[in-house]
């Protein structure tokens, strides 16, 4: 048989919406207000967290974390595709786009962990409240975030490096909005099974157990629930964790759409709206839901806004 003759790809050209030009500034203007909703809402989360004492516990411990990792998670991804709406398409190098694959990689699997960890601190809080403060201690909060972050990073090194050892040939057209797995992978050739095995190896560590970390946590916490008489009391306890449960849905839903199904007949513009939507509108959402629904947020933004008025004293 003849072999091709292929040329190696030096540079990608992200094409998404490109076949519509007409979208481009309307996309734009949206998108660019939903980050700097982004921006604004997470980092208002941490400053919040920090300057009200009644918020320096494990959970906002964990929240502030999480609303640092939603900035740098949404600023890997939404500055390119501001940039490929604007001229209706951008070229990228080979490096930079690993580049943005590592760094989005390694704050995916950090928001991941972080979940996880939450839920781990609500069942703790529900299931054994009297011991909370002897498990979940200054130590133990610590090394859960780090033990999260480093993880992440190994995750992410390995799977960006096994993901560009993959022999990229012909077309560099890529029809997304930045430099994800599943439109990488459509541009390999030659032998890849094992760079892909390796890649959904750690693809299956990260989400999936820390889906079950999360589903098994809230199974305790069900039972736990349940024991409660009152119904007032029940209540009480689910919402404390209805906020949590809420950003779980948003995040791993759009994540489990993208990853874990058959991608053959699938249209691009789905992809292309559920990758909005865990890359764009999740990291906006998550600081209004846990204000929404959650009193000492509510209580602490009243604080800070009341102590920024002027007193009307001369």
């Amino acid at each position: 048989m003849a072999q091709r003759n292929y040329t190696a790809v030096r540079e990608f050209f992200l094409s998404v919406f490109a076949e519509h030009p007409e979208w481009g500034l309307p996309l734009f203007l949206v998108f660019l207000g939903f980050y700097l909703l982004t921006l604004l809402g997470n980092a208002g989360m941490i400053f919040l967290t920090r300057k009200d004492r009644r918020l320096h516990t494990p959970m906002y411990f964990f929240l502030s974390h999480l609303s640092f990792v939603d900035i740098c998670y949404s600023s890997t991804i939404v500055p390119q595709m501001l940039a490929v709406l604007l001229e209706h398409g951008a070229v990228i190098s080979k490096a930079r786009c690993a580049a943005q694959f590592f760094l989005f990689t390694f704050f995916a699997s950090i928001d991941c962990y972080l979940l996880a960890i939450m839920a781990y601190d609500r069942y703790v809080a529900v299931c054994q409240p009297l011991l909370y403060v002897t498990i979940v201690t200054e130590k133990a909060r610590l090394g859960l975030v780090a033990g999260a972050y480093v993880a992440g990073f190994s995750s992410a090194f390995v799977r960006t490096v096994t993901a560009f050892t993959l022999s990229f040939c012909g077309d560099n057209e890529i029809d997304f909005i930045f430099c994800d797995l599943p439109p990488l992978l459509k541009l390999t050739c030659g032998d890849s099974y094992t760079q892909e095995v390796v890649i959904i190896v750690f693809a299956l560590f990260v989400m999936p157990a820390c889906i079950l970390v999360i589903l098994v946590s809230y199974l305790f916490i069900i039972m736990a629930v349940m024991q409660i008489r009152a119904a007032g009391g029940r209540a009480k306890t689910f919402s404390t964790c209805a906020s949590h449960l809420t950003a779980v849905a948003l995040f791993f839903g759009t994540l489990i759409f993208m990853y874990l199904r058959d991608n053959s007949g699938q249209s691009s513009e789905a992809d292309h709206v559920v990758s909005v939507l865990y890359t764009v509108v999740t990291p906006m959402l998550n600081p209004l839901i846990y204000s929404l629904r959650n009193k000492e947020v509510k209580d602490a933004v009243v604080k800070v806004l009341s102590q920024s008025k002027p007193s009307g004293r001369t």
